[in-house]
């Protein structure tokens, strides 16, 4: 247990005295009984003598004024509490086979409106960060519960140029640990699939999973460096699951995008072996129904996490208890208040 105002203990160093003025006062007692016992003076209600009683409204007030003394140094004590919790980064493929029609009206404006559904079922205890990928990946959103910030950088988002799943990983991967006050990953340019961690951290245990996930959306087959399966293995060692979401045919099919053909072909495989190395899910969705019922199956984990809770509240109620307590006593034993 931890105190907010721990130098408000100090006033406990005023009970011995207390208890120093009690007996003080019951020495006095003893002796006005050795002078006036004669009086009947010193007896109970109905006539017998006290005894051990008498002391116990005084131990009750005494002990209620600990308590009391301890809650104005507003206590906290570690609780574990279960709730929804945890980091979600939406990584979008921003390719330009994302501006097809096959999804009306596009494949980027369907999964738009998907991840803004997503987005609005969250509770506040949820943290959304958005990443955008390509050739290249970053961060459009770093994780907030601010969800119309949320909706105006999915609102930004815009098909660009080829698909690396790996930069999206790894930028999703950034922003999580970012947002957990970690050292990101750092990317070295001139080989271009080296990527470490300054410094490397310890791999977390098989099947501990931190409360953060990526959800990796998807079009097209992956078609430029580095390897994704080595940036899966990244996650991995964080404890991050990425749930990989397909759109498109695994078959493969021509669109027509902005007058130009465009050959597009989605590799299910490597999204399967990317979600069962992490611990998440793969799902296909090839049109917008599809792909909202994908979202709505995305619910956060709940946690139990161990969170320090002032429990001041806790104190001053138990001593108003014991205070009642001693009260009550008195007035019944002796038809007064000690």
């Amino acid at each position: 247990m931890s105190f907010i105002w721990p130098a408000m203990l100090l006033l406990l160093l005023l009970v011995p005295l207390l208890v120093l003025l009690y007996l003080r006062l019951q020495q006095r007692r003893k002796q006005l009984v050795a002078r006036y016992g004669s009086l009947g003076l010193v007896q109970g209600a109905g006539g017998q003598q006290l005894g051990v009683r008498r002391h116990v409204p005084a131990l009750l007030f005494l002990a209620g004024l600990i308590i009391l003394l301890i809650a104005m140094a507003r206590p906290q004590a570690t609780v574990s509490l279960p709730r929804v919790e945890g980091t979600v980064i939406l990584a979008f493929d921003v390719s330009g086979s994302m501006a097809a029609d096959d999804l009306a009206p596009t494949r980027m404006e369907a999964a738009k409106e998907a991840a803004r559904k997503f987005v609005q079922n969250q509770p506040s205890s949820v943290l959304i960060g958005l990443v955008a990928f390509s050739d290249s990946g970053f961060s459009v959103q770093a994780p907030t519960s601010e969800q119309e910030m949320i909706f105006a950088a999915i609102d930004r988002l815009e098909p660009q140029r080829g698909t690396s799943l790996a930069q999206g990983i790894f930028a999703s991967l950034n922003a999580i640990l970012v947002s957990l006050g970690e050292s990101p990953l750092a990317q070295t340019a001139e080989e271009g699939a080296e990527v470490e961690a300054a410094p490397t951290p310890t791999p977390v245990p098989e099947g501990t999973y931190a409360p953060a996930a990526i959800v990796l959306l998807t079009d097209g087959d992956n078609n430029e460096p580095p390897d994704p399966l080595e940036a899966a293995q990244a996650a991995v060692d964080r404890g991050v699951r990425i749930y990989t979401i397909g759109i498109g045919s695994p078959a493969g099919s021509t669109l027509d995008i902005n007058g130009f053909s465009v050959h597009t072909q989605l590799n299910e495989e490597l999204l399967q072996q990317i979600a069962q190395l992490t611990g998440g899910t793969y799902y296909h969705a090839e049109n917008e129904e599809e792909l909202q019922e994908v979202y709505a199956n995305l619910i956060p984990q709940l946690v139990v996490k161990a969170e320090e809770m002032e429990v001041t509240s806790i104190f001053a109620g138990a001593s108003i208890l014991v205070f009642l307590a001693g009260g009550l006593l008195s007035l019944l034993w002796f038809s007064r208040l000690p």
